[in-house]
């Protein structure tokens, strides 16, 4: 991390990845609570020798470099301390933590991965259940016991799903599921040799049934429950979960849906039978392609693919341990999945694909069997890819710590939908059209969302946190955007009143530019008098620009001390910002004005300066 870029973070000030800390020699206590915090939920950075202003409002004053007295010895302190027994585990390198110079004080800056989940929870003074901390957009919080124990459960590799359901055995096996599931494995597996066992043996081989020797005691295993069980039972054992599909297309008015599945008493409510009803009720009215393999047709389609894919998924990794609801939803223009739990790997580790760890393993094999899920780490980049092949914006996965869920959005419409684009036209006139293709993509994904956030754009651009931010202060400085909140968990949406507040911005331009005439007109007329009593002419061409000459040397005199463009303009009574860039700032710039962001000239954080930067 560069001195710039520290400068340009608590430009946004603290969030769900910036902590800072006043620190002179030693090391606060609260750092030991953010290091949990962050480890535990995406990561972070700590900024030791930050002074923050709490009573401040203006962020760009609300943080002040204070500097760190001895470097050495506070990265010392804290290295000595994370490698005690202050905490669980050490999750970091000798690259997370260093020094910058910051306008010539020192600021320690220790960045701090997310813990991988094998790790976690990591706590702090020997206690898990009071020592383990999480992340949210307000701070650091304690961590409660039900969330501990789910970090716990997903530390182990081998998961939860083929451990013994007491008292719950064949009795409680819907035969119906299992036989149509066997003819599945039958069909894609002919000569294996499990299709000669009975229904109790082949269960125990493929992971719905176990013994404990110790305790003599044998039974279905959750995955087998959950999978095969009858829907009674699965209630009376897990009342925490439910399934849920809702169809929300063709609506009539007054309609909150035009289909939905529930535990109505027509099925048998386990997850191989949610699993079949759901994908035929998705892809039903989807394009089937006509292909011929050998001599027999095959109805199947990358998007056929990517819903199956995107079912399984949901169903491997959701918590069955916790409160939550297995939710599927068909709408006019996406596919809606949602499971209880968190993300065992980072979100941009799933969409780089080849990367795993199903939550029920057992579960997965299961699916893997009967040809769902075929290629570990493969399921996710089968959607992205079938995305891809329809031309269909990017999917959105999403962790919601607040609700404990996991979000995947399969959007079937274009990156740029016509429909979207004539709205925006009609919304942005002109101005749209000299904007560049980033820009309207983000904007044509915010009229698609209503509203989106950081960390959608940093999906749909690949890019990082810091340039997204840039991009979105600038369409807010242009009123392209409206946004709601403050730092990295602003909210934004279209400008709907644009054309309006841009015309009176024009309008009121247009009468000081006017008046800027006059009085350049004003001006000229006095000269000319003079100049014509002393027998001398001032030429035309000239006498016009004397009004911008003028306004120029009270921009180049107001930046002696870095502003931004609206300051520039507040300065001299222009409102549209735009116009004043075009007409004074740019012909300025790298002779008499410089950019402070050089290389990112559409920052939101742009400001001018009139002295020449150093060489």
């Amino acid at each position: 991390m560069t001195c710039r870029e520290i400068k340009e973070l608590l430009l946004y000030g603290e969030s769900i990845h910036l902590e800072c800390k006043e620190c002179r020699v030693d090391i606060p206590k609260s750092v030991w609570e953010t290091y949990s915090s962050f480890a535990n939920t995406y990561g972070g950075v700590i900024l030791l020798g930050v002074h923050e202003d709490v009573n401040e409002p203006d962020m760009r004053k609300r943080f002040t470099i204070a500097g760190v007295s001895d470097k050495s010895r506070v990265i010392g302190n804290f290295w000595n301390t994370i490698n005690g027994d202050k905490t669980n585990v050490n999750i970091l390198k000798d690259e997370n933590v260093y020094a910058v110079n910051v306008d010539g004080k020192e600021v320690v800056v220790i960045d701090i991965p997310q813990a991988d989940y094998r790790q976690r929870p990591v706590y702090i003074n020997g206690n898990p259940i009071k020592g383990t901390f999480k992340r949210t957009y307000e701070g650091d919080y304690h961590c409660n016991e039900v969330e501990v124990r789910a970090m716990l459960r997903d530390a182990n590799e081998q998961g939860c799903d083929g451990m013994l359901i007491e008292d719950y055995t064949m009795d409680d096996v819907d035969l119906t599921s299992l036989h149509a599931y066997r003819n599945e494995f039958a069909v894609r597996n002919q000569v294996h040799a499990f299709n000669q066992l009975d229904d109790k043996t082949f269960l125990k081989s493929i992971g719905g049934y176990t013994a404990n020797r110790k305790q003599k005691q044998e039974g279905l295993t959750l995955a087998g429950l959950l999978m095969f069980g009858k829907g009674l039972s699965i209630r009376e054992r897990l009342d925490n979960i439910r399934m849920d599909y809702i169809d929300k297309t063709n609506l009539a008015d007054g309609q909150r849906w035009s289909d939905r599945i529930t535990y109505d008493g027509t099925w048998e409510n386990n997850l191989y039978n949610f699993f079949h009803i759901v994908v035929g009720k998705l892809t039903t009215g989807l394009k089937k392609p006509f292909v011929l393999k050998g001599i027999a047709r095959e109805d199947d389609s990358p998007v056929f693919r990517a819903v199956r894919e995107a079912v399984t998924n949901m169903i491997i990794h959701a918590d069955y341990m916790i409160t939550g609801v297995l939710r599927v939803e068909r709408r006019e223009n996406l596919f809606y999945f949602s499971n209880p739990g968190s993300l065992r790997i980072p979100v941009e580790r799933i969409y780089e694909g080849n990367h795993t760890a199903a939550r029920n393993p057992k579960l997965q094999d299961m699916f893997r069997m009967i040809g769902y899920g075929d290629n570990i780490g493969s399921g996710f980049p089968t959607i992205l890819d079938a995305c891809r092949q329809e031309q269909w914006r990017k999917p959105d996965m999403k962790e919601i710590p607040d609700l404990r869920t996991v979000d995947l959005k399969i959007w079937m419409v274009s990156m740029m939908p016509e429909e979207i684009i004539t709205k925006l036209h009609d919304m942005y006139g002109n101005s749209f059209d000299q904007l560049n293709g980033i820009e309207k993509r983000v904007l044509a994904t915010t009229m698609l969302e209503e509203e989106i956030d950081n960390g959608t754009i940093q999906t749909l651009l690949e890019q990082n946190s810091l340039d997204v931010g840039h991009l979105l202060s600038h369409l807010v400085e242009q009123q392209f955007l409206v946004s709601d909140g403050k730092g990295r968990w602003t909210m934004y949406q279209v400008n709907k009143n644009y054309l309006e507040s841009t015309a009176q911005d024009t309008a009121q331009d247009t009468k000081l530019k006017n008046s800027d005439i006059q009085n350049t007109a004003q001006d000229t007329a006095q000269d000319t008098a003079q100049d014509t009593a002393q027998g001398t002419r001032q030429d035309t061409a000239q006498e016009k620009s004397l009004r911008k000459i003028h306004q120029e040397k009270l921009i180049i005199a107001f930046c002696k001390e870095p502003h931004t463009l609206k300051e520039i303009a507040a300065h001299l009574k222009y409102k549209n910002t735009r116009w004043l860039r075009e007409v004074y700032i740019n012909p300025l710039l790298g002779t008499q004005l410089w950019m402070t962001i050089p290389d990112a000239p559409t920052s939101g954080n742009q400001k001018y300066t009139s002295i020449p930067p150093k060489e």
